[in-house]
């Protein structure tokens, strides 16, 4: 893996789950020790590049969670402009198919280069942890298994030259067996034992995660809606240190 010169706790990505820049600042100025945030659609739609900037002026690592899913055309395009902004990660549907994720991974190239900066990690989307195994048969028809498809997924993101995955906690174990350990492995969904799982339907510990093979984690109602931020955020670095 890629990310054994990190600390745990700087492999736990914290996401911006707010509407706008006003709360988005009051929860990073809360939350001075967090290296690493999520930017995902809500809050880019409200705010555009402007969090980004805010992000990268007190040198915090960025998770651009946009989760592409077009033609191949159009998603390059969008990672070409989106690569621009010097984020560390960013995402695309595994399900946009293989001419889509070629074509975005040689887009984030063209548009890093072209601005001067490193290029993101191109990250795939292999299923919501929202979704089950039920989801996945009754209403998407697929007639994988939710562990097999999700490894055909990050199989087809890692044929087409991508980065790595993002998975349930649950698939990670397989998946690194199966793809390796240069694929960079990402799991959202992650609950301490001591949270509520929430839509969360594919959750482990981060504890557990991490053990499982995970390079990532994304963490956030646990922290963010706490009582006392601060205080939830210790109590999982605690909590992966033992």
């Amino acid at each position: 893996m890629k990310t054994n010169n990190l600390s745990l706790t700087d492999r736990i990505i914290v996401p911006l789950d707010v509407p706008n820049i006003k709360a988005a600042i009051a929860l990073i100025d809360q939350l001075p020790q967090i290296t690493f945030w999520k930017v995902g659609l809500e809050l880019f739609v409200s705010t555009g590049s402007e969090i980004l900037t805010v992000l990268k002026n007190r040198d915090k690592r960025i998770f651009l969670d946009l989760k592409f899913h077009d033609i191949p055309n159009t998603v390059a395009g969008a990672c070409r402009q989106a690569a621009g902004y010097g984020v560390d990660l960013l995402t695309i549907h595994a399900t946009a198919g293989s001419a889509a994720l070629k074509a975005a991974k040689l887009a984030v190239q063209e548009g890093a280069e072209a601005s001067g900066v490193a290029p993101p990690k191109l990250i795939a989307i292999t299923l919501l942890t929202s979704l089950s195994s039920r989801d996945l048969a009754f209403d998407l028809k697929i007639p994988l298994e939710l562990p097999e498809y999700a490894l055909q997924m990050a199989l087809l993101a890692k044929n087409a030259g991508l980065d790595g995955a993002v998975c349930s906690p649950q698939e990670v174990e397989q998946l690194r067996q199966t793809c390796g350990e240069d694929l960079l492995l990402v799991c959202p969904g992650v609950r301490p034992s001591w949270a509520e799982a929430g839509d969360q339907r594919r959750s482990l510990t981060p504890a557990q995660a991490f053990k499982a093979g995970a390079d990532y984690l994304v963490i956030g109602r646990p922290i963010t809606t706490a009582k006392d931020p601060s205080a939830a955020w210790e109590r999982i670095c605690q909590e992966v240190a033992t």
